[in-house]
């Protein structure tokens, strides 16, 4: 080898090394916000939703707002709803917080093994329901409970599936919050993350094969769009121009990993849509009329034949990942009183009260009305039965909900099961 070879040469240059993310600030630190750029409320523009993909490449790396600092709606993406929905919409939320403080509490007395809260995140799952028609097709991650909520689903049996108890429709098959309702347009959640994606896809692409009107719209957390899953369904996606709605809920944490882990510190998650050739989006999470207003505009983008749109929805995660989790192991103890774009049902709240719609004696007499009905729910589900307090369902029921047609070998086994249960008097 000669010794002017490039070889040689290129020993004078430092030694490789890789950049290994780290969060700001770890515990015992303080948090300090200050070098996340929020945009102004009302400085995004709100394009045309049949404009082409390709000059949407801003509004990924924007941020669309409505709520100002002083809780006014402005701007362009205002959508200017009537007082009458943005109070069902506060109510949503506030009932899907009721819900899960509950809920969290019956998981600490034992009564059931796992439960994750969307403090915090509530407008992400409630604005964009009531954005949607009923019979849209939603495929969730685990911390969208507020998308049933939203669209009346009883809590009573949302609070059966969480127990595994004998009235629960999923039969004990599930683990907790992993609902599931063909009638609610609520897909099956998946433990496995970001499966939901392609699924949304799938469902959305054969809607519009078979010349259906409605849509599908697919949750995920940023750090799943790391998930092979996430990509192939963004090709598809794009491929076919599928009617479909993909958030990414950035609430920058996935379980301890921060969002640098997934790609957050290099570009922004709706900067995933610019390399398909999808709309993009990135919204203020916090902001149930921004959130409300990006999804209404992807509808009608969907609705209309021109293609799937990928929102981010910039968000904090205010509780730990799942009762499981310990998050002051891993963040500073602030972090969530520091977020700076706030909590949505307190800045929903001000956006009404500001508007002369609503008051504080009104709020604090529905959190009572709720917090009361939440634990009437609570109080009917537990007749049904709690996890842990014996078998709830019987063997035989193995059978069910699981073949179209049950084969006649298996339904000569089950037949034989509840001969033998009807027999023992059980």
């Amino acid at each position: 080898m000669s010794n002017d070879s490039p070889d040689r040469a290129g020993r004078n240059l430092p030694p490789l090394a890789l950049h290994v993310p780290e969060p700001a600030f770890r515990p015992g630190d303080e948090a300090d916000f200050l070098p996340v750029e929020v945009l102004a409320a009302g400085v995004t523009p709100r394009p045309d939703s049949a404009v082409d993909a390709g000059a949407m490449r801003d509004h990924a790396y924007g941020l669309v707002r409505v709520l100002d600092d002083e809780a006014r709606a402005v701007g362009p993406w205002d959508p200017k709803l009537s007082p009458d929905l943005m109070r069902r919409m506060l109510r949503s939320m506030a009932l899907t917080r009721a819900f899960d403080e509950r809920m969290f509490r019956a998981q600490r007395q034992g009564k059931t093994s796992f439960y994750m809260k969307s403090t915090g995140e509530e407008a992400v799952a409630v604005a964009a329901t009531y954005a949607l028609e009923r019979d849209d097709m939603c495929f969730p991650s685990y911390r969208q409970q507020g998308i049933l909520i939203a669209r009346d689903w009883p809590v009573v049996d949302m609070m059966n599936q969480i127990y595994s108890n004998r009235a629960d429709r999923l039969k004990g098959r599930q683990l907790p919050i992993m609902y599931s309702t063909r009638e609610g347009a609520f897909f099956s959640i998946s433990g496995n993350l970001a499966t939901q994606y392609p699924q949304a896809v799938g469902w959305a692409m054969a809607s519009a094969a078979k010349g259906d009107t409605r849509i599908a719209a697919t949750w995920c957390g940023e750090g799943s769009t790391a998930e092979g899953d996430f990509h192939s369904a963004c090709m598809f996606a794009t491929v076919y121009r599928a009617p479909v709605i993909m958030n990414i809920v950035n609430n920058q944490w996935a379980i301890s990993s921060f969002a640098g882990f997934a790609g957050g510190e290099s570009t922004t998650f709706a900067a995933r849509a610019v390399g398909y050739g999808i709309a993009g989006l990135r919204v203020d999470g916090n902001d149930a009329l921004a959130v409300y207003a990006a999804t209404a505009w992807a509808v009608e983008r969907a609705r209309t034949n021109n293609g799937p749109t990928l929102i981010e929805h910039f968000t904090y995660r205010a509780e730990g990942h799942s009762t499981s989790d310990d998050p002051s192991a891993y963040r500073s103890a602030d972090e969530a009183t520091k977020w700076p774009l706030g909590d949505p049902i307190a800045r929903l709240k001000a956006h009404l009260i500001g508007i002369g719609e609503w008051d504080e004696e009104r709020h604090a007499a529905q959190d009572l009305e709720l917090a009361e009905m939440i634990k009437a729910a609570q109080k009917e589900a537990e007749k049904n039965g709690i996890l842990g307090h014996g078998m709830h369902q019987h063997f035989d029921t193995m059978f069910d909900d699981v073949f179209e047609e049950l084969p006649w070998h298996l339904a000569e086994q089950r037949d034989q099961m509840r001969a033998e249960r009807a027999a023992a008097g059980i």
